[in-house]
């Protein structure tokens, strides 16, 4: 099987569109095209359908497409394993996250990576939790930064932790208390974030049997703390989401006290490449922080 026209068939079902995989491969759409009708014929098998407004998979492209994705993966592998032997660090990773990590954590990281290995390239995406690890385990991504969910389906390492704290508006009784306690979550007019899918937030509230008054739900962060910078709520999310907010809102640790930890997930199902190898062991060295073991944590 061809590389090219593996290639080819990725990005377009990648990008929806001959002529975008075009640009980015430096073919012609029609070259493209060529590639992909040639991976057909080999298979036996429409891989695409093909409109004026892009390309679709088609069935069997659904089920090809993991597979295919991960022969690239081995082939880059391949190369990348035999420049690190040589003692060159080449090849490229790509990293999914929460928004808040992406933020606030990785930039640095990545920055000092790069210093050290300016020819490893990276890509970051973000998402939340459901996204991440959909994007580990179908190979779009090679590692996600995401909190500790267990699952028997990934490698979990462990980085650091993270407070969970109340974002309370000004006018808040609360605003200038040291804690803020997680049971009065129940009176209060809550703004729930990630339309209702942050784990965290959900497994604490449900750890604590809180039935929030939800008043608000919102996908993006700063569009919840927009609202409670208005004054139309409150809500709980992890302290690291806050970090540019310091100064404009009231953050408060929770009480009881509660930390979540940061980390690492790869696939259990196959290897991580070794440019990404390289990444997972340097973020361990430059992220990972002793854990305090009085502290509570969500399970």
């Amino acid at each position: 099987m061809e590389t090219a026209r593996c290639k080819a068939f990725l990005y377009a079902a990648e990008k929806g569109s001959l002529s975008r995989a075009a640009d980015e491969l430096g073919y012609t759409p029609s070259g493209v095209s060529q590639l992909i009708t040639a991976l057909e014929d080999d298979l036996g098998f429409k891989l695409l359908q093909r409109t004026k407004k892009g390309v679709t998979l088609t069935q069997a492209g659904t089920q090809m497409l993991p597979i295919i994705r991960q022969f690239i993966t081995d082939e880059a592998a391949i190369y990348e394993k035999a420049s690190d032997i040589k003692g060159l660090a080449v090849g490229e990773v790509t990293i999914c996250s929460y928004p808040s990590i992406a933020t606030y954590l990785l930039p640095m990281l990545i920055q000092r990576f790069q210093t050290d290995y300016p020819q490893i390239r990276i890509h970051l995406m973000e998402g939340i939790l459901q996204e991440i690890q959909e994007w580990v385990l179908d190979g779009t991504a090679d590692m996600g930064f995401q909190t500790n969910q267990s699952t028997s389906l990934f490698e979990w390492t462990p980085l650091q932790d993270d407070r969970m704290v109340a974002v309370l508006p000004d006018h808040h009784p609360l605003a200038n208390a040291e804690s803020y306690p997680i049971s009065l979550c129940k009176e209060e007019d809550f703004i729930m974030p990630a339309l209702g899918n942050d784990m965290d937030v959900k497994e604490l509230l449900s750890r604590f049997d809180i039935d929030p008054n939800i008043k608000f739900s919102t996908m993006e962060n700063p569009v919840m703390l927009g609202l409670i910078k208005s004054g139309l709520g409150m809500s709980i999310m992890n302290e690291l989401s806050t970090t540019a907010w310091a100064d404009q809102l009231n953050i408060l640790p929770l009480k009881p006290d509660v930390f979540v930890t940061y980390g690492i997930v790869t696939p259990k199902a196959r290897h991580i490449s070794p440019a990404a190898e390289k990444f997972r062991e340097y973020a361990v060295r430059m992220l990972t922080k002793k854990k305090q073991t009085t502290r509570e944590k969500v399970k």
